[in-house]
């Protein structure tokens, strides 16, 4: 019995909603999405609210996937979706090179850039320590954020490298007792 498939998902004043064959798309203030339906769900527009509905209980496990998935999209193309990462270690840092590259230094011999996919933005402080990953497509700015959080994980050790903002590292205790 999915509890989340049954939620409805209320659409804000100034998205459009256009339901084509297994196909939905959802257009925004900051943007367009297509999210495209898996067989057997169906979706129902009524008084500004969408609803999931399944034809049969064999879809169960499809049902609250396609919810979440279409309220993602109405979420992003309303308020956008962010990544915070920072980066740890001296001399650790990025940097914006034009619009559409980050430029990493990690401790190794040559610096990292790191070309950002269409409909990502990328913002970094001054510090040049912290950085913000932007756009519309909830999947998209995850694993971008990914990507870069794999450039340099954060070690065990020393605690350096690149991490999520608030994530938690369980700190290693080194060899002991080496004369």
């Amino acid at each position: 019995m999915s509890r989340i498939g049954k939620k409805p998902i209320a659409v804000p004043q100034g998205v459009k909603v256009e339901i084509a064959g297994n196909v939905v798309r959802i257009q925004g203030p900051k943007g367009k999405l297509e999210q495209p339906l898996p067989p057997g769900i169906k979706l129902e527009q009524k008084d500004g609210h969408l609803h999931a509905v399944r034809g049969s209980d064999d879809q169960a496990a499809l049902h609250g996937l396609a919810r979440a998935l279409l309220n993602n999209a109405v979420e992003g193309v309303t308020k956008g979706w962010t990544r915070e990462l920072e980066i740890v270690g001296i001399g650790y840092r990025a940097e914006l090179k034009g619009k559409g590259t980050v430029v990493f230094s990690l401790g190794y011999s040559h610096p990292i850039e790191y070309p950002l996919p269409a409909g990502i933005e990328a913002t970094v402080d001054p510090k040049q320590t912290k950085l913000s990953v932007t756009g519309i497509d909830r999947q998209k700015v995850g694993q971008v954020a990914a990507e870069m959080r794999g450039l340099r994980p954060p070690d065990p050790y020393k605690n350096k490298g690149v991490r999520y903002a608030g994530e938690r590292l369980k700190k290693k205790v080194g060899k002991t007792g080496a004369k």
